[in-house]
């Protein structure tokens, strides 16, 4: 645990160095979410009531919410990091250590994104109080509470997705391929660009067999209270189910690229 924590202390003054450049890269984030709350506005105003089940403020609620769970959850540099690793050789210092690699990098994601929840609150208030009248608070106290724990989870969830995206580069040269295909399917499945309640049932349920919805779709949804009781303890075993299930695949994928980066290194 003292690891852990200096390990994470070294990840915050790292991070913090290059806290401008996440103000800015935030700012730029925010370009698609003022977009998709313009569309909407114009979209109801043609006399929809409700699209799915949403209402005006129900739908801009969720692209606010969204945002929120991009912030302090996704993924920004880690699996890039994570692959100049494995190809510079950086990893052979954890061969010999008593330090895990994973438990490393994970200590660091949590530090990134700390930090840059903090940087990114500012920009993000700007919009949430210009849309303050939209913004619905959590619909109970159990809503909230299901919330913070699919937060939680799907910040781990998301890390392991691209850490096992990351470990390929034990395989292939460059990974940036594999890590915009992952990308791509994220903000399709996830439920960044729309609600998944607006795709065709049968779409919808297939996609909730993959692990991308329960990264964003199902967060949101928890704290708008779409998703409750039974359903909402079976949303949070599906994430956790999905987490063992990465985690144990990126343990066996680690030690099998050790085989091949141990005759490479030799």
């Amino acid at each position: 645990m003292t690891t852990c924590w200096h390990i994470f202390k070294l990840g915050l003054q790292n991070t913090a160095a290059y806290r401008i450049n996440f103000f800015f890269r935030a700012v730029f984030n925010l370009v698609p979410l003022i977009a998709a709350l313009a569309l909407w506005r114009a979209i109801f105003a043609g006399g929809h009531e409700t699209i799915a089940g949403y209402t005006l403020a129900q739908m801009l609620s969720y692209y606010l919410i969204a945002t929120l769970v991009e912030i302090t959850t996704a993924v920004t540099e880690d699996e890039w990091q994570i692959a100049t690793d494995i190809k510079d050789g950086q990893i052979s210092q954890f061969l010999v250590r008593p330090l895990d690699y994973f438990q490393y990098r994970l200590c660091l994601f949590s530090a990134n994104r700390l930090i840059y929840s903090a940087v990114a609150f500012l920009p993000v208030l700007v919009i949430v109080v210009w849309n303050a009248q939209y913004l619905l608070l959590p619909a109970s106290l159990a809503s909230l509470l299901g919330f913070v724990c699919s937060l939680a989870l799907s910040a781990l969830l998301q890390f392991l997705l691209a850490y096992l995206t990351a470990l390929l580069a034990f395989w292939v040269l460059e990974i940036s391929t594999l890590s915009f295909m992952l990308l791509a399917a994220q903000r399709l499945a996830s439920g960044e660009m729309f609600p998944l309640d607006l795709l065709p049932a049968w779409l919808n349920r297939a996609l909730m067999l993959t692990p991308f919805p329960y990264c964003l779709f199902f967060p949101a949804s928890v704290y708008m209270g779409r998703v409750e009781g039974a359903a909402l303890a079976q949303g949070l075993a599906v994430q956790a189910i999905w987490i063992v299930a990465l985690f144990a695949l990126a343990r066996v994928v680690w030690h099998r690229g050790l085989r091949t980066y141990t005759v490479v290194g030799g």
